[in-house]
C-alpha cells in the first residue's frame, strides 16, 4: 500500500544526523527523497567502525550512515561547479520540500539559499536546520549535539547528584530537531494546500533542546529554582527510580497512591504503604531520602525476576534495565517489528539492518523497503526521471 506521502518530492541537501533524520522519516512515510551528496559523500559514511560489509570486499559505509538514510536515492552534485549548482536548481524547481543543514548563509554563495530557490519555485517548503537558528547572537556558530545538550540545560539535570554533568547516550538534540523539522514540514504542506505558497522553516538544535525540557523547564519557571541532577530519580514523583535487587537492578515507576500501597504489599511491608508520612506523592517527595532508604532495604531481599513478576501481577509499573541487545530480543520489540533487515545484494549478509520509524498507520508500519544508497547510486536514474527533471 502506498505511504501517506506518496508522490511528495523531497530534496535533501543535508548530512550528519538532524537533516537526514527528517528526510528518512519522510521517506518512511512514502515520500520520494533524493539525497544530494558531495563527491566525498555524507561525512557519516566514514564515521565507523562498525561498517556494513560489502559482498565483494570493503564496506557499504558506516552503520551511522545507515541509521538515518533509509529509503533515499543518492545523486552527486558538486556545489562548487556551475554544473553542480545547475543540477540542484533543476531538482529544487520540481521539489515540494528541500531540507538543508548548512551553517547560516552557507548556501547563499551558491545561490541555493531560500531566497534564491523560492524565486524558482514559490511552492517550495524550504527547511533549514542549524545549531542556533537563522538569527540571534549565536546564529553564525556551528552547532553540535553534545555542545547543545550542555548549553541548553539538558546535561545539568542528567547524571548522579555527586557526579559530573552527563549527556544522553544518543544524539538527543539532533533527533528531536529532525522530528520538529518534520512536523514543521507537514504543517507547511497543509497550509500550502490552502494558500499555494511555500514556506521557510527555521529549526534550531538549541531551540529544540530547550523545547523538550518539558516539565523540568516548567519546574524552574514556576519555582525560580533550577533543577539539579538526581541520577535516576524523578524530581516530582516518588518512588520513580532504579532500585537494587540481589542480582542486579530494576526500574520501579509508581505513579499514584494506589500503586504505592500495592508496591509495599509486594515488598511484604504493608505498614509502610499506610504510613502517613508517605501517604501522598507530595509527602513522598518531601520525605524522599527516608522512603528510598526503606524501599531499598526491601528490594534487596528479592531476585530481579521474582520481584518483576510479582509487581506485574499487582499492576505496579516496573521493568528490567535492558542492554540494547536485550531490548532487540524483547518479545514486545520483536512483535512490533522494530528491527528491519532490508534486502541488499551488495551487502555481505544479503541485507542491511535498520530500525523502523515508530509509527503504525492503519496497522502498517512506517518503513521504506529500500536500504540506504551508495554514493551516487541513482545518478543515471534521477537524471532520467521526468517527474524531477523536465525536458
Amino acid at each position: 500500500m502506498p505511504g501517506p506521502l506518496e508522490g511528495l518530492k523531497v530534496l535533501e541537501l543535508a548530512r550528519i544526523l538532524a537533516g537526514p533524520w527528517a528526510g528518512q522519516t519522510l521517506a518512511d512515510l512514502g515520500a520520494d527523497v533524493i539525497k544530494v551528496e558531495s563527491p566525498e559523500g555524507d561525512d557519516t559514511r566514514r564515521w565507523g567502525p562498525p561498517f556494513v560489509a560489502a559482498a565483494e570486499g570493503g564496506d557499504l559505509s558506516a552503520a551511522y550512515f545507515h541509521a538515518c538514510n533509509r529509503g533515499k536515492r543518492s545523486i552527486v552534485a558538486d556545489f562548487t561547479t556551475e554544473d553542480g549548482r545547475a543540477l540542484v536548481e533543476r531538482l529544487a524547481a520540481s521539489a515540494d520540500v528541500l531540507i538543508e543543514n548548512f551553517k547560516v548563509g552557507g548556501l547563499a554563495k551558491y545561490g541555493l539559499d531560500h531566497a534564491s530557490l523560492s524565486k524558482l519555485n514559490p511552492r517550495l517548503i524550504y527547511a533549514s536546520i542549524t545549531g542556533f537558528g537563522q538569527d540571534g547572537p549565536y546564529a553564525a556558530r556551528a552547532g553540535y549535539d553534545f555542545l547543545i545538550q550542555g548549553m541548553a540545560g539538558a546535561m545539568s539535570i542528567t547524571g548522579d547528584a555527586d557526579g559530573p554533568p552527563t549527556k544522553t547516550g544518543f544524539a538527543m538534540a539532533d533527533i528531536f530537531s529532525g522530528l520538529y523539522a518534520t512536523i514543521g514540514i507537514l504543517a507547511a504542506l497543509r497550509r500550502r494546500e490552502e494558500t499555494g505558497q511555500g514556506a521557510w522553516i527555521d529549526c534550531a538544535l538549541m531551540d529544540s533542546q530547550v523545547g523538550v525540557l518539558a516539565n523540568q523547564a516548567l519546574n524552574y519557571l514556576v519555582s525560580g529554582i533550577a533543577p539539579s541532577r538526581l541520577g535516576n530519580a524523578h524530581p516530582s514523583i516518588v518512588p520513580y527510580e532504579v532500585f537494587p535487587v540481589r542480582d542486579g537492578h530494576v526500574v520501579i515507576a509508581v505513579g499514584n497512591d494506589g500503586q504505592f500501597g500495592r508496591l509495599c504489599e509486594v515488598l511484604k511491608d504493608p505498614d509502610l504503604g499506610r504510613d502517613p508520612a508517605f501517604g501522598t506523592n507530595p509527602l513522598r517527595v518531601e520525605n524522599r531520602a527516608v522512603l528510598i532508604g526503606r524501599l531499598t532495604a526491601l528490594t534487596l531481599q528479592f531476585d530481579r525476576r521474582a520481584l518483576l513478576t510479582a509487581l506485574e501481577r499487582a499492576s505496579v509499573p516496573a521493568g528490567p534495565i535492558n542492554t540494547i541487545a536485550e531490548a532487540f530480543d524483547d518479545p514486545q520489540v520483536q512483535h512490533r517489528g522494530m528491527r528491519l533487515d532490508l534486502p541488499a545484494a551488495d551487502a555481505a549478509s544479503g541485507a542491511i539492518p535498520g530500525v523502523r520509524t515508530p509509527l503504525m498507520i492503519d496497522g502498517i508500519a512506517a518503513a521504506h523497503p529500500r536500504p540506504s544508497p551508495c554514493i551516487g547510486e541513482h545518478d543515471a536514474e534521477i537524471l532520467a526521471d521526468r517527474a524531477w527533471l523536465r525536458p
